[in-house]
C-alpha cells in the first residue's frame, strides 16, 4: 500500500496508508488530518482540500485540469505546487508522496 506524508505548516508530519485507487483528500480524511476539510466530498466544488505537492512530486503529477485550476483560484497562499488533494489518485507510482499542507482552509 502506498504511504503518503502530511506535514503541516508548522513541520508536524504524519505518514499514512492509501489505497490505490483512492484519492490523497480520502486518505487524509480516513487517517484524522485536520487541515484537510475537504467540505464538498471531492466534487472538486470546494477547494477546502488546497494541499502543496512537495517539489520532488510536482513532475510526477498530471496536470491539474481546467476546473481544478478555477478552484485554485479561490485559495489563500497559493503557489506554483497547489492542488486539490480530491484530485490527485494515489497510485503505486506515488509511494512516498509529501504533501504539505496551508496554514488555513477556506
Amino acid at each position: 500500500m502506498p504511504t503518503i506524508k502530511f506535514v503541516t505548516h508548522d513541520g508536524n508530519e504524519q505518514e499514512v496508508e492509501a489505497e490505490s485507487g483512492t484519492t490523497v483528500m480520502q486518505a487524509a480524511m480516513d487517517n484524522g488530518i485536520d487541515a484537510i476539510l475537504a467540505e464538498c466530498g471531492g466534487a472538486c466544488s470546494c477547494a477546502t482540500c488546497h494541499c502543496y505537492v512537495d517539489e520532488a512530486w510536482t513532475d510526477r503529477m498530471p496536470e491539474a485540469d481546467e476546473i481544478e485550476k478555477d478552484m485554485l483560484d479561490c485559495v489563500l497562499e497559493p503557489q506554483d505546487n497547489s492542488r486539490l488533494s480530491c484530485q490527485i489518485t494515489v497510485t503505486d507510482d506515488l509511494d512516498g508522496i509529501v504533501i504539505r499542507l496551508p496554514e488555513s482552509q477556506y
